[in-house]
């Protein structure tokens, strides 16, 4: 089985951003982004490339699937 890993974490505190400021940067709620980052959701192809436009960094960066 294949979970999606992020680093949404580690790129919100770079940038010192709340994870209720990169909802309204990504038009998703907080608790949304709470779910993302601790793998409760798989977000939408269109928010993780949101997020990965304002981290500058890759999709597949920010994002990765890692088999259990």
């Amino acid at each position: 089985m294949e979970k999606l890993e992020n680093k949404i974490r580690v790129e919100r505190a770079k940038k010192n951003i709340t994870q209720a400021e990169l909802g309204d940067i990504v038009g998703i709620s907080r608790q949304a982004i709470f779910a993302i980052e601790h793998g409760g959701v798989s977000p939408r192809i269109t928010i993780c490339i949101k997020m990965a436009i304002y981290f500058g960094v890759p999709v597949d960066y920010l994002f990765n699937l890692k088999n259990e």
